[in-house]
């Protein structure tokens, strides 16, 4: 089924369908850590709309409806990836891997790829695990989260230059 489903970049006015997107792709996350305040939940339309001016942002599309999106910005050497959503429905279908597969395409140039997951989450270390990121720091966000950071180093990459809208 995932071959039905084409990547693009987002635009501005996809905004409010990926942030309604994203608090429903979440709430499997506020679940496992018995926390509905983790800021992907609590993200308002400004700041998504914000993240736009920063970020390259893509979204998965089936049937005009976006059912998947990954954030990803460059700093330095490092292509920084985050907030990689996929509807509860279209889970488990590769759309996840497409999306993150599409993010290296776009900044083959770079040194390395981070990204970070919740140290409960099993089923993001899977999958981040399988596409080749290994954990390289743990950051304590309280009594009940924990980040894991995971990086993908790109050998032989020494310049940057990102992906362009062109």
């Amino acid at each position: 089924m995932a071959k039905q489903i084409e990547i693009f970049r987002a635009s501005l006015e996809d905004a409010i369908e990926i942030l309604a997107l994203q608090k429903l792709a979440y709430q499997s996350e506020a679940q496992i850590y018995d926390d509905w305040s983790i800021p992907p939940l609590l993200q308002t339309v400004e700041e998504i709309r914000d993240e736009f001016s920063t970020s390259v942002v893509l979204k998965a599309v089936r049937e005009h409806s976006i059912i998947g999106s990954v954030r990803s910005h460059v700093i330095e050497n490092t292509c920084h990836i985050g907030k990689l959503i996929v509807h509860p429905k279209w889970q488990n279908l590769g759309i996840g891997t497409r999306l993150m597969t599409e993010v290296e395409l776009m900044y083959r140039d770079v040194a390395r790829f981070e990204l970070f997951t919740g140290s409960n989450s099993i089923r993001n270390f899977h999958l981040y695990h399988k596409l080749g990121y290994q954990e390289f720091r743990r950051e304590s966000l309280g009594s009940k989260v924990e980040l894991v950071y995971l990086e993908k180093l790109v050998i032989g990459k020494k310049k940057n230059i990102g992906y362009k809208n062109s």
